[in-house]
């Protein structure tokens, strides 16, 4: 009769884990490819989140300003509209071709300095999305660094 005992009953249940968790290079290989691509995925999804926001602020932004840009307009042109014709009422028993050249003038005057200030403000605005490719720049400065 053979009384020798299977040594894989011998074994106690956390030697056989332990030893399966040793695999081998390959199965390091594996869990570091899966790990770099688990890291790469949660980059990719923070900087998708990051673009998205950006893009959600620049269109609130720019709704604002369109908003407050037409209730401006239509006020500053109703003032104007009446402020010219009282100046011209007031004027015209005598001068009021003078009076109306004047207005005229004026309002031109008015509409190149807003032309000055709009064309100062599109150039003076912000890049869009600078906060996600300057992530992304640091981004790939850190692997050209991981990879020297």
């Amino acid at each position: 009769m053979d009384t020798s005992v299977d040594p894989s009953l011998s074994e106690s249940p956390g030697a056989r884990d332990s030893a399966a968790d040793t695999g081998g290079p390959i199965s390091h290989f594996f869990n570091s490819v899966t790990s770099l691509f688990g890291d790469l995925l949660s980059a990719a999804q923070t900087r998708l989140e990051l673009v998205t926001t950006e893009i959600q602020e620049e269109i609130h932004r720019t709704a604002e300003v369109l908003l407050w840009a037409v209730i401006g307009i239509a006020s500053a042109g109703m003032g104007l509209l009446l402020a010219a014709l009282a100046i011209i009422f007031a004027f015209w028993d005598t001068h009021r071709v003078l009076a109306s050249v004047l207005v005229t003038l004026v309002f031109f005057v008015i509409a190149i300095i807003a032309a000055l200030v709009v064309t100062s403000k599109l150039r003076a605005k912000p890049r869009l999305m600078a906060s996600t490719l300057n992530e992304l720049a640091r981004d790939s400065e850190r692997l050209r660094t991981l990879h020297e």
